[in-house]
């Protein structure tokens, strides 16, 4: 055997010299760790006089007079809201680290962290809708109802703007609202200031919005993928030849805007009026001609006549090369919204629905700007803890600005 330690070979008893190497690896864990930050504030005093010590101000905390960083502050965040790890979840694995934190004081950093990052909430949410096209939809969230033992359902409405299909200038951002219930007043509210091309579902409160703006500055676009539904589920269960003819009409539509996603508006528009367009005159002539044949109360007609009296924004998108052909965007983002509710069951009062809605504002617009969410969240709070952000400032924490100052060369 050769004696590597001693570097001599077996054979000759001669010194052996490197000739190359084998590099392999393996993927490693370190646990997580706390860790105990402490600050020292010496006071001085003067030797020839009777004046007061003097002592440097106390850094300020995220949590007055609490122990936790702004660090630790965003990993609870990240944690809870990205993760989908409830408070009570998250205290059990601390205290695995020897670390005893009640989930009433965990909840409290979690509402006094949103207070700090409140403007920055509010300047997304303006962002979304001073944009020209949005997108918009709703779910469920359960919300404890103090005093009745119960929860009550209130809603997240998710406002949506995803410019990067067509090659728009406009960053990337979502932004929730939460809502007792699902009245039309609701994201009438919200929306008062839009002016632009909302796409939507098909939900009849989108349409009152519109009904009750005394301009024409707001026009609905819906979603194929919505229309198309009624479609498939009807096929899957009958394998009817008309609803299969259906689905492979809507296809064709999807086929040219994959070839053109990701091409400027003004392409986009120009395609759809050659290719696109012969395609949907061709599918309403074709149901106005299959409609009266099918029973009227059958699965399959509901679809029909619901692809008809949505025809005007479902063919919006042929006039307008930045309407995309469904609302997935908005859809993905509120996909997150179920996972955290199954895991967390419901919000505790309306006051943490709003702050639901806050960290999925932060967090999803954070994603989507392939920002990561703990050290985006963790300089921020930093910044805007000790004060080097001011109100005229707050832009500059956006994300996606965020995301630009973060990878710039460091200076020689």
């Amino acid at each position: 055997m050769v004696d590597l330690e001693e570097k001599q070979c077996a054979c000759c008893g001669g010194a052996l010299h490197q000739v190359g190497e084998t590099v392999s690896r393996m993927l490693d864990f370190v646990p997580a760790s706390f860790r105990v930050k402490v600050i020292r504030r010496p006071r001085y005093a003067c030797a020839s006089c009777d004046g007061p010590p003097v002592q440097a101000p106390a850094p300020p905390r995220p949590i007055d007079g609490g122990m936790a960083s702004e660090a630790l502050v965003a990993h609870v965040l990240v944690s809870k809201f990205a993760d989908h790890l409830p408070l009570y979840r998250q205290a059990q694995i601390y205290e695995r680290h020897g670390i005893r934190l009640d989930r009433s004081t965990l909840g409290d950093w979690v509402g006094r962290a949103c207070w700090w990052l409140r403007p920055l909430y509010d300047r997304i949410l303006s962002h979304v809708m001073a944009q020209e096209k949005i997108f918009a939809d709703d779910t469920t969230l359960p919300v404890l109802d103090p005093g009745r033992g119960r929860t009550k359902t209130g809603r997240l409405w998710c406002y949506a703007v995803d410019d990067r299909p067509w090659c728009g200038p406009a960053p990337p951002a979502v932004a929730f609202v939460y809502a007792t219930d699902r009245k039309g007043e609701r994201p009438a509210a919200h929306m008062s200031s839009f002016r632009g091309i909302l796409q939507v579902d098909g939900y009849a409160g989108f349409g009152k919005v519109v009904k009750a703006r005394d301009d024409d500055a707001l026009a609905l676009a819906f979603c194929w993928t919505h229309a198309r539904r009624g479609f498939y589920e009807f096929h899957q269960a009958t394998q009817s030849p008309i609803a299969a003819e259906a689905l492979a009409r809507i296809a064709r539509l999807y086929a040219i805007e994959a070839e053109i996603r990701g091409q400027s508006a003004e392409h986009r528009l120009a395609v759809r009026r050659e290719r696109s367009r012969p395609e949907i005159e061709a599918m309403r002539a074709w149901l106005d001609e299959q409609l009266p044949r099918i029973s009227k109360g059958s699965e399959l007609a509901k679809a029909m006549r619901y692809v008809m009296r949505h025809w005007e924004g479902l063919t919006r998108f042929l006039d307008d090369g930045r309407i995309e052909l469904d609302t997935n965007t908005v859809e993905r983002e509120i996909r997150r919204i179920p996972l955290g509710r199954k895991n967390a069951l419901f919000a505790g009062n309306d006051t943490g629905a709003e702050h639901w809605a806050l960290m999925a504002t932060l967090i999803g617009s954070a994603k989507l700007s392939g920002v990561e969410p703990l050290a985006w969240l963790t300089e921020i709070l930093e910044r805007i803890v000790a004060g080097h952000t001011k109100a005229n400032e707050i832009d500059t924490l956006l994300p996606w600005n965020w995301k630009t100052q973060a990878t710039l060369p460091a200076a020689a």
